[in-house]
């Protein structure tokens, strides 16, 4: 399984819910960066991603974006397959 990364803060309810979704896909592991406790690391997010909310979630060296990018990849057939390489 390749490392899932994730920008999230503790009170994200959009944090909390792709978790979740990634568990119940079968990762064991999130990799989590939490913005909240590491102020620093929201400006490597932004430059990373050219976004300012989180969830960010990267599979593997692939951005995929926030809960409803995951959501929508996972709809259109694309999540399984980047989560078994």
């Amino acid at each position: 399984m390749p490392n899932i990364m994730m920008y999230s803060t503790a009170v994200c309810p959009y944090c909390i819910n792709a978790e979740r979704f990634l568990l119940s896909k079968g990762v064991t592991e999130i990799n989590k960066i939490r913005i909240d406790l590491q102020p620093e690391k929201r400006d490597e997010m932004m430059q990373r991603t050219g976004r300012r909310t989180v969830p960010q979630i990267y599979i593997g060296d692939r951005h995929i974006g926030g809960f409803d990018d995951l959501r929508a990849l996972d709809l259109a057939g694309g999540l399984d397959p980047l989560l078994v390489k």
